[in-house]
This record gives C-alpha cells, structure tokens and sequence, in this order.
C-alpha cells in the first residue's frame, strides 16, 4: 500500500518506470520493438506523455518490476559484456521480416495472374499448383492466407524451369522452409562461392554444384 509520502511501491513504481524507458529507448534505437509481439515478448506503447507503457502479452496487464527486470535478463543475456549485448533472437527476426519483405517484393503469381499467364481457368491452374507442390516440383509459398508462385522458377509461359527440377525437389522433399528456398536461390550463396542458385543452374558448368549445394541444404534441413 502506497502512504502519503511515498513508500516502497512508489519506490518501485519508480524503478519500473525508469527500466522500462530504459528498455523502450535501447528497443527503438534498435529498431526492434516490431519483432517483440512475433517473438512472444511483452510489448510496450507510448502514451500521451510518451512514455513507455509494457504490456504482459498472457494477461494483458501491465508489466511488474519483476518481469520488467526478467525481460531485462532476458535480452542482454547474448554476448560476453551483457551490458553491451544485442538482442539475438529479435535481430534474427528483424532480418527474417526485411527478406520476406525484399522478397514480396520481386515478381511473385497468384492462382489468378498464373492462370492469366498459362491461359487457363483458375480451378485448372489451382490443381495443377497443387500436384505440382505436392510432387516437390513447385515452391509455393503462404503470404496471408494466399498462396503464391515466386516468378523466378517460371518460363515465360509460366512452367518450371527445367533446370531448376533436380535443385527444387531435394530442398521441398525435405521440408525446408519455403521462404529459405525462396532466399537461398535467389541470393548469393556461400556454398556457390556467391554464385546465385537458381542463375547459376543455367549454366551447364554450374549445375551440378548447384545440385550439389541444394542436397546439402536439404540435408541440413532434416538434421534441424
């Protein structure tokens, strides 16, 4: 119970308080307070006074000092100096939300547009999406309860590339991430010397090392 001179839950709203700005300010500068909802973290606003209000994400209710300093703990326990450690596990998120971005961005299908492409009606081309991604012979990928085609595995009249076949179906068949898929062939890969995969296997001097890469990969898939 709080007196009227203050007492020890003043004292520690206080505390609360100044961690918790503390963690909002450190948060911001970062540019990680998106990733902490996506991480299953306390997340905070700012009020109309702009301070930093933590919300426990199981009650909806604010956070104590105790789970403020828990949460603390919790994100400067990375490094050796944890005084000037990083939150980890939300940089990782951060820089899974900017290449799902990047990737949205490239050229990407939908049932409609496909269908539009190949000429054929959207039930026909949903099907043959589906045996096909079913058979390992198609990424697909889900994006807010649509499921789209990423462009790069498709010839102009919108059918797989041949080349990329044998580089698709070890990495579906082991049931790696589709949006890994869809970054590891398009960007530089270090098991390419930084060649990209799905270019790379165009060339018949560097297609079975993408092949090669791509068993690899699924390999380490299944191990995880």
């Amino acid at each position: 119970m709080t007196s009227v001179h203050g007492g020890p839950d003043d004292e520690q709203a206080g505390e609360a308080g100044e961690l918790g700005e503390r963690l909002g300010n450190w948060l911001e500068g970062l540019g990680l307070v998106a990733q902490l909802t996506a991480a299953g973290l306390p997340s905070f606003h700012r009020d109309e006074h702009g301070t930093a209000v933590w919300t426990d994400p199981g009650t909806g209710g604010p956070l104590t000092l105790d789970q403020l300093r828990q949460l603390d703990e919790l994100l400067h326990r990375e490094g050796s100096e944890p005084e000037h450690a990083v939150p980890v596990p939300l940089l990782l998120l951060a820089r899974q939300a900017r290449l799902r971005a990047e990737l949205l961005a490239s050229r990407w299908f939908d049932y409609e547009s496909l269908a539009e492409l190949r000429d054929a009606s959207v039930n026909a081309t949903r099907f043959a999406v589906h045996k096909a991604a079913a058979a390992h012979q198609l990424l697909v990928v889900a994006v807010d309860e649509r499921t789209i085609v990423p462009a790069f595995q498709l010839t102009a009249r919108g059918e797989l590339r041949s080349e990329l076949a044998p580089v698709l179906e070890p990495l579906l068949a082991a049931g790696t991430d589709p949006w890994r898929v869809w970054a590891w062939l398009t960007q530089p890969a270090a098991l390419l010397g930084g060649l990209v995969p799905e270019q790379a296997a165009t060339d018949p001097e560097d297609a079975d090392l993408v092949r090669h890469a791509a068993v690899r990969l699924a390999e380490r898939a299944r191990e995880s």
